[in-house]
C-alpha cells in the first residue's frame, strides 16, 4: 500500500518546500517511486505541468526531485492572487474563475473532492507520496472546510510532521502552542516534528527538545541546519523575495523591480547564479540603480494594476533615464506587455481599469482576451537560432510594428518584439534565461565571458546535496517510519 507523509509548518515560509523536495530526492535515490503533492497552493509563481495546465512552481521542482514528470494532480488547487482580496482559482490545472476570500471559503467542500481525486491519482503508481501543507494548522479560524492542512490530513488519513523555523525565533512556543490549540483529532495525526534552519552547535538545543517533549509528547525527528544548497533552488513565492539580500557584486548589474503582483520571478534565478552577474531586486520605495546595465520587467498577474504601481514608484522615469544612458531593457510576459503603447482589458478580466497607457518603449499594443494561453514550449531564439525551452502562461494578444523583429520562435511561430535599435525587447517565453547557450550569448553582448554554468544540472546537484544532508540528519528509515502505510 502507498505510504504518505505530510509536512505542515508552524507558520508560512518555514522551509516546507525545500524539505519536501529534499526528502523526495532522498526517497528517489533509495529506489522508491515517490511523488509530491500539495492540496492547495497560493502563489503567482506557476509552472506548466507535463500533462498540461498550471501548478505551483514548487511542485514542478519537487517533481524534478522525484525524477518524474510534473502533473496537474500534484497541486490540484492553485490560488493566484490578483488583488488584496481576491485570487484566480485554478483547479486541476484549469482556471475555474475568480473568488474573493469569503467566496472561496464556500467553495472548499467542492474543492475537497478534486483534492482527494488528485491525491488518489498521484498515489496509484507511487510507493511514497510526500505532501506539503500551506500556512499553518494553527490557523484554527480556517479549520472548517480546510483542504490545505489538517482537513486534508484527517480525510486522507495521512500522518503529519510539524516543521518549526528556529531562525525566526520562538520555535518552542510555536510547536507547543500548535499542540495546545489543535483539537484532539488533529493532534493525533502528528507523528513528530522537525526543527529547521538551525545555526550553530545543534547540541545547544538539547534542552529545547526536552521542553517540547514535556509540552507535547511528540518526538523530535531531527534538527536541520540552514541548508546552503537551498540557495541554488528556485524560490517558491514572493514571501522569499522579501527575505532576499542584495546579490554579490558583479561585472553586470541586472535590476528587477518587484511589482505588487510579480509572477514567475524564478525566471531570473539562472542569471543570479552567474558569477559575473549581480541581480538586484528593487523594492517599493527604492530607485532603479543608475549603474545597472540591464533592467528586466518581470511577469505580472495584473498587468494594468502593476503599471500603475510602477508609475507610483517613479520607476517609469528611472527606466527612461536608463534608456537615455544607453541601458538595455527586457520585458517578460506581463513586463513585455507593459513596454508597449497601450494595454487594454475590454472585458474586465483583470478586474480593474479597462485601458492603460504603456511605457511606450516598444511600438506594440496588447488586448487582454478571455482564453488563457498555458503550454510548454520548445523554442529557438529568433536572431541567432539558439535552442530554448520554457513555457507560456498569459492572457492577452500583442501586435504592432516592432513584432516584425521577433525575439523567439515558439513552436514555429514568431513571438515577441524588439525596438529598432535592439536595446529594448520583450517576449512571452518564461525560461528564456534558463538556456545556457542563450544566457552565454546575452552575457557576451555585455562583454562578459559566460558559459561556465549548466543551470539545470546545478539545480539537480543541489537537490542531491540536500538529500545527502537530510539522510545524515534525519535518515531515510526515520522518514519511512513516520509515514506508515496509507489507510486508503
Amino acid at each position: 500500500m502507498t505510504r504518505a507523509l505530510m509536512f505542515q509548518g508552524t507558520g508560512s515560509d518555514v522551509g516546507k518546500t525545500v524539505l519536501v523536495a529534499g526528502f523526495c530526492r532522498l526517497a528517489a535515490n533509495h529506489g522508491l517511486k515517490v511523488r509530491p503533492f500539495k492540496p492547495q497552493n497560493m502563489s503567482n509563481n506557476a509552472a506548466v505541468a507535463d500533462d498540461g495546465g498550471e501548478i505551483g512552481r514548487a511542485q514542478w521542482l519537487q517533481a524534478m526531485a522525484c525524477r518524474t514528470p510534473a502533473s496537474v494532480h500534484m497541486n490540484p488547487v492553485l490560488l493566484k492572487p490578483q488583488s488584496e482580496t481576491g485570487s484566480q482559482v485554478v483547479v486541476q490545472g484549469r482556471v475555474r474563475g475568480h473568488a474573493r476570500g469569503r467566496d472561496y471559503q464556500a467553495l472548499k467542500p467542492e474543492l475537497m473532492a478534486a483534492v482527494l481525486d488528485s491525491f488518489a491519482r498521484i498515489s496509484e503508481d507511487a510507493d511514497l507520496v510526500l505532501v506539503e501543507g500551506a500556512g499553518s494548522p494553527a490557523e484554527i479560524n480556517l479549520r472548517q472546510g480546510d483542504i490545505a492542512n489538517m482537513g486534508f490530513a484527517t480525510r486522507a488519513r495521512v500522518p503529519v510532521v510539524l516543521v518549526g523555523d528556529i531562525d525566526r525565533g520562538g520555535v518552542i512556543a510555536s510547536i507547543a502552542g500548535t499542540h495546545t490549540i489543535l483539537p484532539e483529532e488533529d493532534r493525533a495525526m502528528i507523528s513528530g516534528y522537525l526543527i529547521n534552519k538551525f545555526r550553530g552547535d545543534v547540541s545547544l538545543f538539547d534542552d529545547g527538545i526536552l521542553a517540547i517533549k514535556g509540552f507535547t509528547g511528540w518526538p523530535c525527528l531531527g534538527v536541520v541546519p540552514w541548508l546552503k544548497s537551498a540557495a541554488r533552488l528556485p524560490a517558491e513565492d514572493s514571501v522569499a523575495l522579501e527575505r532576499l539580500v542584495r546579490g554579490k557584486a558583479g561585472a553586470l548589474k541586472v535590476a528587477v523591480p518587484v511589482l505588487s503582483r510579480i509572477a514567475n520571478f524564478d525566471d531570473f534565478d539562472p542569471l543570479k547564479s552567474e558569477p559575473d552577474v549581480e541581480l538586484v531586486f528593487v523594492r517599493s520605495g527604492e530607485r532603479l540603480p543608475d549603474d545597472a546595465g540591464l533592467v528586466i520587467l518581470p511577469g505580472s498577474k495584473s498587468t494594468i494594476s502593476d503599471l500603475d504601481d510602477l508609475r507610483a514608484q517613479g520607476w517609469d522615469r528611472d527606466l527612461d533615464a536608463h534608456r537615455r544612458r544607453g541601458g538595455r531593457i527586457i520585458g517578460i510576459c506581463g513586463g513585455y506587455q507593459m513596454l508597449g503603447r497601450t494595454v487594454s482589458d475590454p472585458e474586465g478580466i483583470e478586474g480593474g481599469e479597462r485601458v492603460a497607457a504603456g511605457l511606450g518603449l516598444l511600438d506594440i499594443e496588447t488586448v487582454m482576451a478571455p482564453e488563457k494561453t498555458v503550454r510548454k514550449i520548445v523554442a529557438r531564439s529568433a536572431p541567432d537560432d539558439l535552442p530554448l525551452e520554457g513555457y507560456e502562461i498569459h492572457l492577452g494578444v500583442t501586435a504592432g510594428p516592432d513584432c516584425a523583429r521577433p525575439v523567439t520562435v515558439l513552436d514555429g511561430r514568431p513571438d515577441g518584439a524588439t525596438s529598432a535599435d535592439g536595446r529594448v525587447f520583450g517576449t512571452y517565453l518564461h525560461g528564456l534565461f534558463g538556456s545556457d547557450a542563450y544566457r552565454t550569448r546575452l552575457l557576451k553582448s555585455f562583454g562578459l565571458t559566460g558559459g561556465s554554468l549548466n543551470y539545470r544540472a546545478d539545480v539537480d546537484a543541489a537537490l542531491d546535496d540536500i538529500a545527502i544532508e537530510l539522510d545524515r540528519l534525519v535518515g531515510f528509515e526515520r522518514l519511512l517510519e513516520a509515514s506508515g502505510p496509507s489507510a486508503r
